[in-house]
Order: C-alpha cells, then structure tokens, then sequence
C-alpha cells in the first residue's frame, strides 16, 4: 500500500479549512463598479427585502387615509419620498456590488432592522414620533453611506470620481437628516422635503454624468425586475384600501360596487404599467436611465395615494358626490400615474424602434390624464367617478394594444434587442 494520498480527480475543488470558508463568507468585499452580474436573478433576500416596505408604505398610506387634507398630503408625499430613497439605495447597492454571502447578507437584515423600527413611527411623523423617525433614518443612511464608501475604496482612481459626489450628497443627507430632530414638527417635514427635492435634483444630476460616456453596462433584467416589485408593492394599498374601507363600512350593493370599481383601477394601474413599461429595458446612456430610475418615485407615490383615496371612496359610496378631497386625490392620482407614463416612454431602449406605435400612445395618455383631472372638478357620484378613471385606464391601454397589433406585436411581448 502507498504511503501517499491519492491524487484528487481531475476538477475536483480544492479542500480549505472551515475558518478560511467562514472568513471568506463573512468578509469578502462586495463587487466593485462594473463588476455587474448581467445573469442574476431576483434573489429571495431581495424580496424578503421589500416586504419590509411593503409596512412602511402601508403606515404611511394609512395616516393619508385618516387625514385627508392639504397637510395630510404633503406629510404623506415627504414620507413617501424618504421611503423610496432608502428603497432606492439599498436596492441599487444589492444589484450592482452586492453578493450571495454573509457579509451582504448581514448588512441587508441590519437594514431590515431599522426599517422595521421606522415603520413604528412613520404613522405620527408629523407629531413627536417624528424625532424618533429623523434619528432613526440618518442611522439608516449612514449605514447606506458606508456600504457605497466600502465600494468607493475598492474602485481604481478612473471609476472613483462618480462614488465620491455621491457619498458626498448621502453625507450632506445625514447632517440635514440629524438637524431636523430637534426641530418642531411642522418645520422639521419641511427640512424633510427639502432634503428629498436635494437628494433627487443632485443625484440626478450626478447619475446624468455618469452615463454620458458609460464604460459598463448597469441595466439587467434583475434591476427592471425590482423597480416593477416595487409597483406591485405599492398597487397592494389600493387592495388594502378598498378593504378597509368595505370593512369600516355598513356595505350594500352601492358600497360593494364602489369598492369593486376602486379596486379595478388598481388592475388598470398594473396593466397599463406592465404592458407598457415592465420588462422592457431602459437605455444606458444620457438622461434616460436617470429619467426611468427618477420618474418611478412620482409614480409609485401616485399608486399608493390612490390607495389611501379609495378608503374615502368606499366610506361614501352613498354620497350624491364625491368629497372634495378623496375626488381630486383619485384623479389626481390617476392623472399623475398616466403623465408618468408619458415620461418613462422615450426612455425605453426599444422607443426609436416603435416610435410609431409609442408617440400616439404617449397622446392618448395625455389626453386621458386630462380626462381624469376633468372627473375629479366635477366630483361625480363616488361609484360614478370610480367608473370614469377605470374606463379612462381601460381605453389608454386599449388604444395602446391595438397600436401594439398593428406593428405585428403584442404589446405584452418584449421587443428583441
């Protein structure tokens, strides 16, 4: 017998020890700037990830639900903003340098953690919770910060320049985030959403230069993935509004039937949206990709407004008209929600190609976002009005199928290229 160790067989893995697979696991840096994984898929880290924004946007759509005003709205919309931003970020980071492995893992549950504790008090952020949401979000922003700064130390000098001014934007977020803890509440909102308005604007700004000349692809069919998760995230408050608002209410056919039609323009919102917009890549360079990333925060917002509306909808399905305040919500939601379509368009990689079926949609939308606005003035009855915005949503994405048939394509099968 030989006193050797037989040769492992040809492609085997090298053996290593457990402490040098742990360290490994636990510390391995994440991927550097254009290190971008083109054939991942959506992980179930990254949808664990959004069901803790699925509670953030349901406190925060609850508390608009209750307070129908012009402070209520605006509250909800500055809320509504520093969620999406952290969503934004912590999404971005995963899809271009996070990994399979403990360390990414770690850092994403400690962001789940903070969420979790935010969700607590985004229902009275506008009174005293408000200093408890402020410390908590500058904590979440500073962890955020230090994810792109462990990034930034990895890039080579070339790739650095783009990271830098946006760690130096998150830092200026913190500072202004902490300053407004102490403030009162009214002016605390206001330092809220001046900071969002910032953020956005420079960031915007920021994400333009970095594709002007791109040196990497970012765009994957992951990342389209994630921002039309996020839509069905938002679209679950229009389901959540009708419901509670059948449940709080003594309900009749009238009640039921009103119910029935707020949540049918919620499948109008997902149809439009997924026919027209999901799976369908955006282009890499310019202010296109910067364009389709900005735009999904109005959108989304203007979904989940919608969700808080139909609440007030059901509750006075009985009414001869609409109150004021849930009618201009509604269609100002779905006005909001078609012009947003209308922008995200000519963004798409495959727009020049379709042209001619896209700009007679991008009228159509127009047209009916007026339509909506129009409804809304006129404050018809409840069941009336809910009728209107789902026959204005049904005819646009219509219009646009029929288009889609012409060019020899349905419009819910992606464009090659």
């Amino acid at each position: 017998m030989s006193d050797h160790a037989p040769e492992p067989p040809p492609g085997a893995t090298k053996a290593i020890a457990v402490s040098t697979g742990l360290r490994r696991w636990l510390f391995r840096p994440p991927r550097r700037h254009g290190e971008v994984d083109t054939d991942r898929s959506v992980s179930f880290l990254e949808l664990f990830y959004d069901l803790v924004y699925v509670v953030l946007v349901g406190q925060a759509a609850h508390t608009l639900a209750a307070d129908l005003t012009w402070r209520g709205t605006a509250t909800f919309a500055v809320l509504f903003g520093l969620i999406w931003i952290a969503w934004l970020n912590g999404t971005l980071f995963y899809e271009l340098h996070g990994r399979e492995d403990g360390h990414t893992r770690t850092l994403i549950f400690v962001q789940m953690l903070l969420l979790a504790l935010m969700a607590v008090y985004v229902g009275h952020a506008d009174g005293d919770d408000g200093r408890t949401l402020a410390v908590l979000y500058a904590m979440l922003l500073a962890l955020l910060s230090y994810q792109w700064y462990s990034v930034y130390r990895l890039d080579p000098p070339e790739l650095r320049a783009t990271p830098r001014r946006y760690l130096m934007v998150m830092i200026g977020g913190i500072v202004l985030i902490a300053a407004s803890v102490p403030l009162s509440a009214g002016v605390r909102i206001i330092v809220w959403a001046v900071f969002i308005v910032a953020w956005c604007g420079v960031q915007y700004a920021v994400s333009i230069s970095w594709r002007r000349t791109p040196s990497y692809g970012v765009v994957t069919d992951a990342m389209v993935e994630r921002f039309g998760l996020l839509i069905i995230i938002v679209l679950g408050e229009v389901v959540i509004g009708v419901v509670d608002g059948l449940a709080d209410t003594e309900r009749s056919i009238l009640v039921t039937t009103t119910g029935l039609l707020g949540l049918a323009i919620g499948f109008g919102f997902w149809w439009n949206y997924a026919d027209l917009v999901s799976r369908r890549m955006p282009r890499e360079t310019g202010r296109s990709l910067a364009t389709w990333i900005f735009t999904h925060l109005p959108m989304t917002m203007a979904v989940a407004a919608a969700g808080a509306g139909m609440v007030g909808l059901v509750e006075h399905a009985a009414d001869h008209r609409t109150p004021v305040a849930v009618s201009w919500l509604m269609g100002g939601s779905v006005a909001a929600m078609l012009v947003t379509l209308v922008v995200l368009l000519p963004t798409l990689a495959d727009y020049d190609r379709f042209s001619s079926a896209y700009r007679p949609v991008q009228a159509a939308l127009v047209l009916a976002a007026g339509a909506a606005l129009l409804a809304a003035w006129a404050r018809p009855a409840p069941w009336l009005l809910a009728l209107i915005l789902l026959l204005l949503l049904v005819v646009t994405w219509a219009f646009a199928f029929v288009r889609w048939l012409r060019e020899g394509s349905l419009i819910n099968e992606r464009p090659a290229g």
